[in-house]
């Protein structure tokens, strides 16, 4: 029989060993949900109706894949230290995000010859520019998976922290769910001990009471002049490096 999940966690695996990047990276986490887990419909009114349901993707949709590519210590730690936004850091992001979309693409290709169609979405910038809303948010696919749990910091914090990129995709074949996780782990809605990432922000946007997307986003636009020569690169970073970076008990 056709063992779907240790295909996909084999060909992920695969991608990432060999990736051609000068981003290192940890072991990636791989989860599965159920087109019809009922938190899918509640996106449209926690994000908006705008948000896409995964049958919307792909009509014969049975099943959402997601995955995180954790950066290695290195990664983070160089912008953890940096005063300013650290190159490798900027570096990663494009990296990664190019990771992302050829594991989509293999994935693509490996499941079609099972005769299993399948949808992708970019890893970034598919959001409206407006509200800032996204019409397909990777960390929340991975959240109804299994990966983790969002923190103070609007980050999903995974078993191997939150520094690092998402990414997801629909298929039509069934994979039995991943369970999702029965504890926080953010420190902070853990037991308050934890406020990194607020200290953190360079600019306020990022307090106890919420995140201003547009301050945020505004800085991020002015990151990317500071790196002309990788491309759009409207990154920070600086709420991700914290002791949730690594893992939810560092």
């Amino acid at each position: 029989m056709l063992d779907l999940a240790k295909i996909v966690i084999n060909l992920i695996n695969f991608q990432v060993d060999h990736a051609k990047t000068q981003t290192q990276y940890r072991k990636p986490l791989i989860g599965f949900a159920s087109v019809n887990d009922p938190l899918f419909n509640q996106m449209k009114e926690i994000i908006g109706p705008h948000h896409l349901h995964p049958t919307e993707l792909l009509p014969d949709a049975q099943t959402v894949i997601a995955f995180f590519l954790p950066f290695a210590e290195t990664v983070i730690e160089a912008n953890r230290k940096d005063s300013q936004i650290a190159r490798e850091w900027a570096i990663a992001y494009i990296e990664t995000n190019e990771l992302i979309s050829t594991i989509s693409s293999e994935l693509e290709k490996e499941l079609a010859a099972h005769g299993i169609n399948v949808a992708t979405q970019p890893a970034t910038h598919n959001f409206n520019e407006q509200d800032l809303t996204a019409s397909w948010s990777n960390k929340s696919m991975a959240y109804v998976a299994g990966l983790g749990t969002f923190g103070i910091n609007h980050l999903l914090i995974t078993p191997a922290g939150c520094g690092g990129r998402f990414g997801s995709m629909v298929i039509s074949a069934k994979i039995t769910p991943s369970s999702r996780p029965t504890v926080e782990n953010c420190l902070y809605l853990r037991d308050a001990k934890c406020q990194f990432c607020v200290k953190n922000c360079p600019t306020g946007a990022l307090t106890l009471q919420g995140l201003d997307k547009q301050t945020c986003y505004a800085h991020l636009l002015e990151v990317d002049k500071q790196f002309p020569d990788l491309g759009l690169c409207d990154i920070c970073g600086k709420c991700a490096v914290g002791p949730c970076a690594y893992y939810n008990n560092r």
